[in-house]
């Protein structure tokens, strides 16, 4: 318990599917059903400020009908960054973390469309390391569904996964 949580009312926020959310201590956010999908955690240790993004696919250059923003890595990704900058996070601190990026299934179609999760993982690897955003720890690929819990008290992400006990990222 951080101590601003003995103060303030905790806040919990559901991040959907394609959808992103910032906030600030003692504030959570929360994405379910990670999947292929992968959430991305972004946290500046100094503010508490921390944002989360729950993205689908890999790359919005690939889709004609690409206008929400929070289904790809590589516009999502950048969103949550921009809207922490203006909640006052400072650029050079940000660290992530990534949950998700599972082959759910394998089927004839896997070979047609590829490991759709590793290239979930893989995109937003790369745009995270292009905006200068140290990556501090994941927890990707398998074949199992994540729950993502982020506390913006100290930047810890926990895991909840079927049959398993809660694991801190």
């Amino acid at each position: 318990m951080c101590v601003e949580e003995s103060n303030l009312d905790v806040k919990e926020y559901k991040v959907g599917i394609a959808q992103w959310k910032t906030t600030e201590a003692p504030n959570k956010l929360i994405t379910l059903g990670l999947g292929s999908c992968v959430g991305v955690a972004l946290y500046d240790p100094s503010s508490k400020i921390g944002g989360l993004c729950h993205i689908m696919l890999p790359d919005s250059t690939q889709f004609k009908r690409n206008e929400n923003l929070g289904k790809f890595a590589d516009t999502a990704i950048p969103i949550v960054y921009e809207e922490m900058i203006g909640m006052g996070a400072r650029k050079k601190g940000l660290i992530a973390k990534i949950a998700g990026g599972a082959q759910m299934f394998t089927s004839a179609d896997s070979k047609v469309i590829g490991n759709i999760g590793k290239r979930n993982v893989d995109k937003t690897i790369e745009v995270l390391k292009k905006m200068g955003i140290r990556l501090v720890a994941k927890d990707v690929g398998g074949n199992h569904g994540r729950t993502m819990i982020f506390d913006t008290c100290d930047g810890s992400v926990f895991l909840r996964i079927l049959g398993k006990k809660m694991k801190k990222l």
